[in-house]
C-alpha cells in the first residue's frame, strides 16, 4: 500500500483507515490461519501495513503470538525518538499527542495526527496486549517497552548473523569505515567532523546513500565517498577494514552493521548509545564514544591510527563475541526455546 501517493480526498481516507485497521489484512490472515492452522503466528514489522490488528486475529483463532520489536514504535508514532537532531522521549513520558505538538512526521500535521490517532487506537484496542510474547533484541529496547506495557511478558532474543563466512581477504588495509544509511540521525556529519580533528592518518571511507549525501560530500576532500554498495563489493570493504564505525545519534537496537563487521572480526568504534553498548563493550570489541561528540570520535580515531595492533586485538574478541552471543545458531535455539515454552503453557 502506497502511503505517499497522490490520490483523491476519498482514496486517502481510505486509506488513512486502512494504516489504522487493515481489516482486509485481518480476513485474509484469518483464512490463512484456518488453512495451515499454526500453533504460533510471529510478527514482525507489521506496523502501517497489515497493523497490529491482525494480532487479535490469530489471538482469536487460538494461536500464540509473538511479536518481535525492532524498533521503539510502541513507544513512539514516528518509530525514531529522534527529532530535531537530538533524541526524543516525549511520548515515552507524556501523551503521544506531543507527536503532533512537534509535527514528528515530516512536518506534515496532517501525517503526524494519523500517526497519533494510530497509537490512540491501538492503545484502545489494546492489540498489543493481547499478545504473548514481544521480543526485544536488545534490554535497552525491552526496558523502553517495558515503560509502555508493563503488563506484557517481554524476553531479549538478540539478532544473530551467520557466523559460517568467508574469511578469505580478511586483512587490515588501513582505513576506517562507514556503512549505512547518509542521514542526521545516523551520526555521519559528526563522524566527518571528528574526522576533520583527528590527524587523518589514515582514509576514511563512506558507503552509502542518503539525505546528507550532497552536502557533506563536498567538505572533506580526504573522504572516499563509495555510493551504495551491497553483495561481495561490501564484504570486501568490511574484510579489509581496520576499524567499522558506528556513529549513531538516535536509539540504535541491536546494530546488524554491528554484527556484519564482528562476523570478519573487526573492531568496532560505536557511540555510547541505545542497544550499541551491549554489542561493543569499550576496550574489548573495540571502543565506544559519547554520541554527537566529534572530539571524543576523533580521539578514538587518533588512537586505532597510531596503534594499529588494536585491530587485531579488539577484532578477535569482536569475532569470540559474535560467535558466543550473536550467532545465528543461537539466536535460532532461542527462538525455539521460546516456542517450546509458549506450547507447554497451551498444553
Amino acid at each position: 500500500m502506497d502511503y505517499h501517493a497522490n490520490a483523491t480526498l476519498l482514496s486517502a481516507l481510505k486509506t488513512a483507515v486502512r494504516f489504522v485497521h487493515n481489516a482486509e489484512a485481518c480476513e485474509k490472515l484469518s483464512e490463512l490461519i484456518t488453512t495451515e492452522q499454526p500453533d504460533i503466528v510471529h510478527f514482525h514489522n507489521i506496523y502501517h501495513q497489515l497493523t497490529p490488528s491482525i494480532i487479535k486475529v490469530a489471538k482469536q483463532a487460538g494461536c500464540k503470538t509473538v511479536l518481535t520489536a525492532h524498533d521503539t514504535k510502541i513507544a513512539c508514532p514516528s518509530y525514531t525518538m529522534y527529532r530535531d537532531g537530538h533524541t526524543c522521549e516525549a511520548c515515552l513520558q507524556g501523551s503521544v499527542f506531543n507527536a503532533l505538538r512537534y509535527r514528528c512526521q515530516q512536518g506534515s500535521w496532517f501525517k503526524s495526527g494519523l500517526l497519533v490517532v494510530e497509537a490512540l487506537y491501538q492503545s484502545l484496542a489494546q492489540n498489543y496486549q493481547s499478545l504473548d510474547v514481544i521480543v526485544s533484541p536488545s534490554q535497552f529496547l525491552a526496558n523502553i517497552i517495558r515503560r509502555k506495557l508493563s503488563n506484557n511478558r517481554i524476553e531479549v532474543i538478540v539478532n544473530g548473523i551467520d557466523e559460517n563466512v568467508d574469511q578469505q581477504d580478511v586483512a587490515d588495509h588501513r582505513y576506517f569505515l562507514y556503512l549505512g544509511r547518509l542521514s542526521q540521525e545516523k551520526g555521519v556529519a559528526t563522524m566527518v567532523a571528528a574526522y576533520e580533528l583527528s590527524n587523518q592518518s589514515i582514509p576514511l571511507k563512506i558507503a552509502g546513500t542518503g539525505p546528507l549525501a550532497d552536502s557533506l560530500s563536498g567538505k572533506q576532500s580526504k573522504v572516499e565517498w563509495l555510493g551504495f554498495k551491497t553483495g561481495r563489493d561490501l564484504h570486501l570493504l568490511i574484510k579489509q577494514a581496520s576499524a567499522v564505525i558506528v556513529p549513531s545519534e538516535c536509539y540504535e537496537n541491536c546494530s546488524m552493521s554491528v554484527l556484519e563487521a564482528m562476523s570478519y572480526g573487526k573492531p568496532i568504534i560505536g557511540a555510547n548509545i541505545g542497544g550499541i553498548p551491549e554489542q561493543v563493550r569499550d576496550g574489548k570489541e573495540g571502543r565506544l564514544f559519547e554520541a554527537g561528540n566529534a572530539h571524543d570520535l576523533a580521539s578514538v580515531m587518533d588512537e586505532f591510527a597510531i596503534r594499529p595492533e588494536l585491530t587485531k586485538y579488539y577484532g578477535e574478541q569482536a569475532r569470540q563475541r559474535l560467535e558466543s552471543r550473536y550467532s545465528l545458531r543461537a539466536h535460532h535455539q532461542q527462538l525455539v526455546d521460546l516456542y517450546q515454552n509458549l506450547l507447554g503453557e497451551q498444553s
